[in-house]
């Protein structure tokens, strides 16, 4: 091991695991990246010292004065940092599996790389203060039952349907600007029904349909994305590559209805753009500048507009799409709106990950593992797993049914609890 390797600072590693490990050019992209960017920050915070308990001083000798180095890391490092993530901080047993294993990826990759000898991280003796692993992720057990999605989808409709109506049954002489404001009211609302009716229906992951500022590649559906004549949109999936995704019936008429209320100057702009003003105000400035218009010509003519949403529309500059956050704020909002009964432990709203995970307990009920897989774009051996509580109910029944037909009685006293 070159000396130069050892007497590297631990943090100095880190901006080239990251690229190696990011999406997009450059590597700058993904939530893997900017995980595991979080877990490394908090790692080498506590070589230094700065976390842990307060007798803790860091993996640097007391009476030496720099940056943790290679030379400092050992398997005890490890060892103490796995007691450290499993302290009494309140991490669930798989969060603190989850925060380990980004640390132990990185310590693999500095054995290829040649700033370790070892890959200390995955020695037993380093690893034996984990708890174990519940076999569960960390706010992934959400899902949307038929009465939640039901009522969600009923609320959106009707905001939609009531947004519409009063926008197109203005009397003539109504104020350009009313009459404005209240497109820009119909276009929200078909836009919110649109977007749940697709979180709901399509089992797509939020990550495919709307932007992730995280990886560039993913900028959000466009209309030339959607065929709404065969019923399926191509979205880039996880597994990094375009694919087609299909559009039940539930979802078209929503789309459709939201497109022609749209009239998108061009295929490429995004299914669901942003509606925040400040983006769309620095947007509209930009562009127009561009064009060439005089400061005071672009206030005239913002001014004619209720809303820098309509005057992009007009002058065809293209917004950006709503983000994976938006989205999520989005049906925080219509959860609240709607009133609906939500018990869950992380999630006070119905998330998006609930809707795919809804649809997904639909699917395996009503068809099987191998259907639902290829719907939800997954391995059936990864439906299965995820799914298993629906196999464990029916084999219940089925065990039920077997007693039942060998005559079986069970016999149950409530004064005998």
């Amino acid at each position: 091991m070159p000396d130069r390797a050892l007497s590297t600072a631990v943090d100095d590693s880190f901006e080239r695991y990251l690229q190696d490990k990011g999406k997009g050019r450059g590597g700058d992209g993904g939530n893997y990246r900017r995980n595991a960017a979080r877990e490394l920050e908090r790692f080498a915070e506590w070589t230094a010292g700065d976390r842990g308990a307060d007798d803790w001083t860091g993996i640097v000798p007391d009476d030496v004065d720099r940056e943790p180095t290679f030379d400092d890391l050992d398997e005890r490092v490890f060892r103490e940092y796995a007691r450290h993530l499993g302290g009494d901080r309140g991490l669930k047993q798989n969060t603190v599996q989850t925060y380990y294993r980004y640390i132990s990826a990185w310590c693999g990759w500095c054995v290829n790389e040649g700033y370790l000898e070892a890959h200390y991280a995955q020695r037993a003796s380093a690893m034996a203060p984990l708890p174990e692993d519940d076999g569960r992720k960390p706010g992934d057990q959400q899902a949307w039952t038929s009465e939640q999605r039901h009522a969600l989808t009923r609320h959106v409709d009707q905001q939609a349907r009531d947004a519409v109506e009063a926008y197109t049954t203005l009397p003539e002489d109504t104020d350009p600007l009313d009459k404005q404001r209240g497109r820009y009211a119909a276009l929200k609302a078909a836009r919110d029904r649109a977007l749940v009716f697709v979180l709901a229906y399509t089992a797509v992951r939020v990550g495919e349909l709307v932007r992730d500022p995280n990886d560039p590649r993913r900028r959000g559906v466009r209309w030339e994305d959607l065929s709404l004549d065969d019923g399926s949109m191509d979205v880039y999936r996880k597994k990094q590559q375009w694919d087609a995704a299909s559009l039940p019936d539930p979802v078209i008429s929503p789309l459709r209805s939201y497109r022609q209320l749209m009239d998108p100057p061009t295929e490429r702009w995004p299914v669901f753009p942003t509606f925040d003003q400040r983006t769309l105000a620095e947007l509209v400035r930009e562009e127009l500048a561009d064009r060439g218009e005089r400061p005071e010509a672009i206030t005239e003519r913002r001014d004619e507009y209720a809303r820098d949403l309509l005057l992009a529309l007009d002058e065809d500059i293209r917004p950006t799409s709503i983000t994976t956050d938006g989205a999520r704020s989005v049906l925080q909002r219509l959860s609240e709106t709607a009133e609906i009964d939500i018990d869950h432990p992380k999630h006070d709203y119905l998330a998006p990950h609930g809707g795919r995970r809804g649809m997904g307990e639909v699917l395996v009920r009503a068809f099987g593992y191998t259907v639902a897989a290829r719907y939800l774009d997954n391995s059936e051996e990864m439906v299965r797993e995820r799914y298993s509580h629906i196999e464990a109910g029916e084999l219940g029944d089925i065990a039920t049914e077997a007693l039942e037909e060998v005559g079986d009685q069970i016999e149950f006293s409530a004064e005998s609890v």
